[in-house]
């Protein structure tokens, strides 16, 4: 504050003196003391119970001197009328304080009409007192003024040293309480607080709170009105208009500074050369005006005449006190009852309200009082209730605030109250399930009346008991932080304990693992399927969405992300679920779990109809194979594949559709649009081309399935192909004795699963997974027909036409086995050996020894002769036979 005056000085000069507001300082001298009792009506009270003054009441004013006083001070008491309004000389009263017969002070008599009193200490000179008389008579709305801005000062000063000096205390005593502590000052007494003091170390907040003493004090609304002079007239509004100036933080602590600064502007004002005026803050105690200075006094002329202001002669002015909480309830079995109140500063840093009790009405009708104390620290009104019996009265009790604001009878606020009895006690719903083990954790708890709660602890299974912090969110609620650090998921109890009561209420709990994280359900309209999002889903047994209940399906996981799948098959309650509408998602956890999911139903998804689809062939000369595919649903590698569809919802396509075509292990995808594949033939009909050569790579096999995306949704997969690989048969080697096997060479043998000479697969040759080799050791074709099996499709059999000539060996040539591979595995039988220097086709090795010349091999595919007993391949399409038929090597 002392800052800011030095820049308020400056901008003063026509007002104030420069001696007078150059250096302002503290008003920490001390000076003398005084005895001041009010008697009204026939009641005393001592001046620190006195708001306000009365024309009629009788002031009794002595001087407190001590004994080796030296100089001669003249105790003069003055009564002013207003500012425009000088007293009579009969309303100024003299002491003379060194004489003995004057030792008892003044008693003296409010006159009526007057408004202020002022009492002055002016060390004793020749015409003192007619000087005093004269220049209070000659400025009376001087010293009106300065009556007002003293009465202010002292008001807000008494505010402040209140706080001051408990959170020096409690910054002493136990640093870490100064954050509640200093939030119920703050509110008690209406002060200004750092919250930044609060971040600091507890050793360093106490320091921080009390800096910046002269901007703490705020407007409080109760002791402005009682001084309700100090804002009007043109002084004073050229004063507020110098605090709301940023030298003054713009009216922050405007009252302190307005008062301080029209004292130190009218005092020096007033000085002549015999006397000069300076102002006496007075600290008031029982029936003691304890005395304090920011001048030395000086007793050199001009002398130093302190000038010390009594409360002001008007009506009283009740505080308008009330409940921070008008709904809260209170244990009337708590031996510390506290109840907090707002709105009236000096009730807890003044005498003013006094004889303060809490009545209270019994079942017998009679009532009981209880007497009560202000409490800044507490942020109420403290009540001791031990000497209540719980028995004389109900469980819910009436109370209201009465007592004295100086000689005015005074009827406060009302507190409703109760007695502790049993509770039911219950968590709140969406707490049931919300305790995770690891951490400490925030549960509710709700019951019929929970104001005499007096603590909580949570009980293991072992009986080890933890104390748990709590706190009263409600008449009927608590909060309680259930501490689950070193806890172990299962049932555990919660012990609240009442004020009054031997056994604490028991509520069962119970603790859960961490669980997954949910982060939305997807679910569109006229759809039998959702997609929940999230991680650890893998913990979900079901979802409820509105009147549909979803079975968990696949679970894919990716970067701790999780996608789950869930199906429905009651169509007829699925479809009850509209777009747009909001549902909440009950997801059913395994370990008994529910949590809730907010979700909105989403539009139809779109959805298409295949109407057709045909194949076109490799062109000519980019296969080899002979065998003629009997699905036909089957596609080979290399061929290309052309479908329409149907678009069905929506009921057009409107351009930006893309279809995507896959394998069903999602392992190759490519997509298809109007730029690429795509054609519409109206709104309604799109035609799309899969060349899968350029589509998909050779390892690309297996059921093929479609969708359509349409702005990022997509409709279900629909079952296209599926796509095979065929390997590349060269040509068939048979011996004449059917007895022996034929040897079919070719490559990417791998590709057969298995070969046969009936259509029955009787008696099928097997191909070893991941066959390496060059040839086959085949059985006879029956009637010119194999029948085999492809890897890709093994459960279509395919028929491969031969010729039915055979090819004759010399009795002692080698036997063929009857699968060979120059691979040396366990899985596949041994090679034969060639002869030293014979040389073989690559990836086959044959024994070459002597033997007849060999009948000619006919190509793959050539026309077999004729046999009345051959039997009839099955039927294939033309654009299902691939192959180009490649004559036998040498």
């Amino acid at each position: 504050m002392i800052s800011r005056l030095r820049n308020l000085g400056l901008l003063l000069p026509v007002l104030i003196p420069a001696f007078a507001f150059a250096d302002p300082a503290p008003f920490d001298l001390a000076g003398p003391r005084l005895e001041v009792t009010v008697t009204h009506a026939g009641k005393t009270l001592p001046i620190s119970e006195v708001p306000n003054l009365s024309a009629g009441d009788l002031l009794s004013v002595k001087a407190k001197l001590p004994p080796g006083q030296s100089v001669h001070y003249l105790l003069v008491a003055a009564f002013l009328r207003g500012s425009t309004n000088p007293p009579p000389e009969n309303w100024f009263f003299s002491s003379e304080t060194w004489n003995d017969k004057n030792r008892s002070g003044l008693k003296i008599a409010i006159p009526n009409e007057a408004q202020q009193v002022l009492i002055f200490l002016a060390p004793e000179t020749g015409g003192d007192f007619k000087t005093l008389v004269n220049t209070i008579r000659g400025l009376p709305g001087a010293f009106v003024r300065a009556s007002q801005d003293l009465n202010q000062a002292f008001l807000d000063r008494s505010r402040l040293n209140i706080y001051l000096a408990a959170i020096r205390r409690i910054g002493q005593a136990d640093p870490e309480d100064l954050k509640t502590a200093s939030a119920l000052l703050a509110r008690s007494l209406s002060i200004r607080i750092d919250p930044d003091c609060l971040e600091k170390m507890p050793e360093l907040q106490a320091p921080c709170l009390m800096q910046g003493q002269d901007t703490l004090v705020l407007d409080d609304g109760h002791s402005t009105s009682m001084i309700e002079a100090l804002t009007s007239g043109a002084t004073a509004d050229l004063a507020f208009q110098l605090t709301d100036s940023p030298a003054a933080d713009f009216g922050y602590y405007g009252p302190y500074i307005s008062s301080i600064m029209d004292i130190a502007r009218i005092m020096g004002a007033l000085h002549s050369a015999r006397y000069q005026y300076i102002p006496a803050l007075a600290t008031e105690q029982n029936d003691q005006l304890s005395i304090e200075l920011n001048t030395p006094p000086s007793f050199h002329n001009p002398k130093s005449v302190m000038v010390i202001a009594l409360p002001a002669v008007e009506p009283p002015l009740l505080p308008p006190l009330h409940p921070v909480d008008p709904k809260e309830v209170y244990c009337a079995e708590k031996t510390e009852l506290v109840l907090p109140v707002d709105g009236a500063p000096l009730v807890f840093s003044t005498g003013y309200a006094h004889d303060m009790f809490l009545r209270l009405k019994g079942k017998n009708g009679k009532f009981v009082d209880l007497p009560l104390k202000a409490d800044a620290e507490k942020g109420g009104y403290v009540a001791n209730t031990a000497s209540l019996s719980p028995a004389n009265f109900g469980d819910i009790l009436d109370g209201s605030l009465h007592g004295y604001w100086g000689f005015e009878a005074y009827n406060g606020p009302e507190f409703r109250l109760e007695n502790a009895h049993p509770q039911h006690w219950q968590l709140v719903d969406d707490d049931e399930q919300s305790l995770i083990v690891g951490r400490d954790d925030v549960v509710h708890l709700e019951t019929e009346n929970a104001a005499c709660v007096d603590s909580i602890l949570l009980q293991k299974p072992t009986g080890e008991t933890i104390k748990a912090d709590w706190k009263p969110t409600g008449p009927k609620q608590v909060s309680v932080t259930v501490p689950l650090k070193k806890a172990q998921p299962g049932q555990l109890k919660l012990l609240v304990k009442q004020y009054g009561s031997k056994e604490p209420d028991t509520i069962p709990i119970e603790a859960f693992a961490q669980s997954g994280r949910l982060d939305s359900f997807t679910f569109h309209a006229e759809d039998l399927s959702g997609v929940l999002k999230g991680s650890r889903l893998d913990e979900v047994k079901e979802v409820e969405f509105g009147p549909v209940s979803f079975k968990p399906g696949t679970l894919v996981s990716s970067s701790g992300n999780d996608e789950l799948s869930l199906a429905t098959s009651d169509f007829k309650a699925a479809s009850k679920l509209k777009a747009g509408q909001t549902v909440t998602a009950k997801v059913l956890l395994t370990d008994g779990r529910a949590v809730n999911l907010d979700a909105t139903v989403e539009d139809p998804r779109p959805r298409v109809t295949l109407i057709a689809k045909s194949i076109q062939p490799p062109p000519s000369g980019t296969s080899s194979s002979e065998i003629q595919l009997a699905n036909p649903d089957e596609l080979p590698q290399g061929a290309q594949l052309t479908f329409s569809i149907h678009a069905e919802i929506p009921s057009a396509f409107m351009g930006d559709e893309k279809i995507e075509v896959a394998t069903i292990q999602g392992a190759f995808l490519t997509t298809l649009s109007l730029a690429k594949g795509l054609i519409l033939e109206d709104s309604q009909v799109a035609v799309a081309t899969l060349d899968t050569a350029k589509a998909f790579g050779l390892s690309a096999s297996g059921p093929i399935h479609f969708r359509v995306m349409e702005n990022g949704v997509a409709s279900d997969w629909q079952p296209l192909v599926t796509l095979v690989r065929l390997p590349s048969l060269n040509d068939l080697k048979c011996p004449t004795a059917h007895s022996e096997p034929c040897k079919l060479t070719g490559s990417d043998l791998f590709l057969l699963d298995s070969v046969s000479n009936d259509p029955h697969f009787d008696h099928p040759i097997q191909v070893p997974e991941g066959f390496p080799g060059y040839f086959l050791s085949v059985p006879h074709p029956a009637a010119g027909v194999l029948y085999v099996k492809l890897h890709d499709d093994p459960s279509v059999i395919n028929p491969i036409n031969f010729p039915s000539e055979s090819l004759q060996v010399r009795p002692n040539a080698a036997r063929v086995n009857p699968i060979t591979s120059t691979a040396q595995n366990p899985n596949f039988p041994a090679t034969d050996t060639p002869s030293k220097g014979s040389s073989s086709p690559a990836g086959a090795q044959e024994e070459t020894a002597p033997a007849p010349a060999r009948a000619p091999t006919l190509p793959l595919g050539a026309p077999p002769p004729p046999e009345s007993s051959k039997p009839v391949p099955p039927t294939t399409s033309q654009s299902q036979q691939h192959g180009s038929g490649f004559a036998s090597s040498e």
